[in-house]
């Protein structure tokens, strides 16, 4: 789905819409919904949730933002409401994801993989009100302004957690260079 108006004309067959909604987004969706969470099976569910809820209420979609501000949104709300439950403070799993290269040499793949891990790391160790401004902006794109929506905070918010993030994250990844180069 490429822009608004395509959605509001789908919206006169709401199946046919949320489906072309999953898929322009539900990559972004699940992976949001992974980071809040860190566990894949709670990401599944999450994102089958907000589907469904994209599907209960797309007639009520306004256009104030745009589909994917929208869809994150809706993952946020349900991933804060999952965290809540009393079934997370039971039970915590943890689990890795692994990113998918193109083909290349093994040296290549294991510097790649290393570099990417040492990042994720990195950022998964952010407080989550830092964390979650900074994947945001850097992976998934949004402006500021789409980020204070999905968020509920004022751009002055946004952008200062964003500045604190960045420092935070270039000192972690200077520390932990220093480190390498010691060891």
């Amino acid at each position: 789905m490429e822009d608004l108006k395509s959605l509001k004309m789908a919206a006169e067959d709401i199946p046919l819409a949320v489906e072309e909604l999953m898929e322009a987004h539900g990559q972004d969706v699940w992976n949001y919904a992974f980071l809040l969470t860190k566990q894949r099976e709670s990401a599944d569910d999450i994102t089958q949730e907000v589907f469904l809820t994209a599907l209960r209420k797309l007639h009520l979609f306004e256009g104030r933002s745009s589909p994917k501000t929208w869809l994150l949104t809706i993952t946020r709300h349900k991933a804060i409401n999952w965290l809540k439950s009393s079934f997370l403070r039971r039970v915590r799993l943890f689990s890795t994801v692994q990113q998918r290269e193109l083909q290349r040499s093994a040296e290549q793949e294991v510097l790649a993989q290393m570099g990417i891990r040492r990042i994720w790391l990195s950022v998964m160790q952010l407080p989550a009100k830092l964390r979650e401004v900074l994947i945001l902006h850097a992976h998934y794109g949004l402006s500021y302004g789409d980020i204070a929506n999905v968020l509920e905070l004022s751009i002055g918010t946004v952008k200062s957690r964003l500045y604190r993030a960045r420092s935070r994250m270039e000192l972690m990844l200077k520390e932990e260079g220093d480190v390498n180069e010691k060891g």
